[in-house]
C-alpha cells in the first residue's frame, strides 16, 4: 500500500466522503488539484463561501443566501404547493418552466430502517403552511422509490383531511421509448396512470 503525506492522505480521505467519489477517482482529483494551485485555490474559496452564505429558506427550506429565498419571495401562485425531498429536486421541477407556485423541501424522504421518520423531515412545517389557508393544490413531487413512494402516501394521508387537493407526479413511459423495450412495472404505473385524449 502507497503511503502518502497526512496532508495529502486527509484530502483523499474528505473527497472519498462525497457520493460517487471512490478510491481512485479522489486520487485523480487530488492529483488535478496539485497541478493547478489556483484551481485548488479558487475551489477551497468558493467552499468556504458557499458555506459562510448558504442556508435553508425559513418557508420552503430549500437553498438561499436571501431569506426567503427568491420563490417564496417572487410573484407566483400561492394556491399550489409542489413538495420535493431535496433542494435538487427543486430545481429539477424548476427547470421545466411548468410549475409557478410555491415549493416546500421536506430534506429528504421517509426511511425507518435509517431512522428518518415524519419528526426528521419538515413534515410539521408543511402542515402549518397548508393549515393558514389559501392552498387549494399540494402536488406530491416526491422520488419514485419505494422511500419517496412512501412519503408521497403519508403526506396524501395528513393532507387530504384539510380538504386541500393532493396530486402526484405523473409517472410512466419515457418520451421515445418502444414499448416493447419498458419493464412490466413501468408500464403497469402508466396504465393505470392513464388519461384520457
Amino acid at each position: 500500500m502507497v503511503h502518502f503525506s497526512d496532508s495529502l492522505s486527509r484530502l483523499l480521505a474528505e473527497l472519498q466522503k462525497l457520493p460517487g467519489v471512490g478510491e481512485k477517482t479522489a486520487l485523480r482529483l487530488a492529483f488535478h488539484l496539485l497541478k493547478s494551485p489556483d484551481n485548488a485555490a479558487a475551489l477551497a474559496d468558493s467552499l468556504r463561501d458557499v458555506i459562510s452564505r448558504v442556508r435553508f429558506c425559513s418557508v420552503c427550506f430549500g437553498i438561499t443566501e436571501d431569506d426567503p429565498c427568491r420563490f417564496c419571495s417572487d410573484a407566483r401562485d400561492d394556491g399550489a404547493i409542489c413538495v420535493v425531498e431535496e433542494p435538487q429536486d427543486l430545481l429539477a421541477v424548476e427547470r421545466t418552466r411548468a410549475f409557478r407556485g410555491r415549493y416546500h423541501v421536506l430534506q429528504g424522504a421517509l426511511s425507518p430502517l435509517n431512522g428518518v421518520t415524519p419528526d426528521r423531515l419538515r413534515v410539521a412545517e408543511l402542515m402549518k403552511r397548508l393549515e393558514g389557508g389559501g392552498v387549494r393544490e399540494v402536488v406530491l413531487a416526491t422520488n419514485f422509490s419505494v422511500e419517496g413512494e412512501a412519503t408521497a402516501l403519508y403526506l396524501a394521508r395528513m393532507i387530504k383531511p384539510l380538504g386541500v387537493r393532493v396530486t402526484r407526479l405523473a409517472h410512466g413511459i419515457p418520451l421515445g421509448s418502444d414499448l416493447e423495450f419498458v419493464d412490466a412495472a413501468t408500464v403497469q404505473r402508466a396504465l393505470e396512470g392513464r388519461s384520457e385524449l
